[in-house]
């Protein structure tokens, strides 16, 4: 029988120190400091730092579990937990053969959705025009 070439790793984020990757996004939402990272629902680091980069987009530090070996073409994603909850970055690992190492960029990302935005729209294409309320006039018997 052939060794399999996945391996498991236990991962377990125990705090500060370990591989510090940063991601860079248009749009953020409510992310904040300390918020999680999570690969398939498992936390592996957290949110270290959120500044603005040189052409004023979020640049996000995240620092996680030293013992994970991400693929290059990685994608960090900025995701709400449930329907109005706190917002978090999942990873979601490529299948380089390269690994990302500490102080690398994560190149591939998706921002935050904005549920104003996903409204917004959805009043635009269903035909309701803003402004739109006053009450219907009541036929005449």
């Amino acid at each position: 029988m052939q060794p399999s070439p996945v391996r498991d790793l236990i991962v377990s984020y125990a705090g500060r120190g370990g591989l510090e990757l940063h991601a860079t996004f248009d749009q953020i939402g409510g992310l904040k400091p300390r918020a999680p990272v999570s690969i398939a629902g498992v936390t592996v680091g957290q949110v270290h730092d959120i500044t603005l980069d040189d052409r004023l987009r979020a640049r996000v530090t995240l620092e996680l579990d030293k013992s994970l070996e991400l693929p290059s073409d990685s994608e960090a994603a900025i995701r709400t937990q449930g329907l109005l909850g706190d917002q978090y970055v999942a990873l979601e690992p490529g299948g380089e053969d390269a690994l990302l190492k500490d102080g690398d960029e994560i190149e591939f990302t998706r921002d935050a959705l904005s549920i104003e935005g996903l409204i917004g729209k959805f009043v635009h294409n269903s035909g309701i025009e803003a402004g739109d309320d006053k009450p219907a006039k009541a036929e005449k018997e």
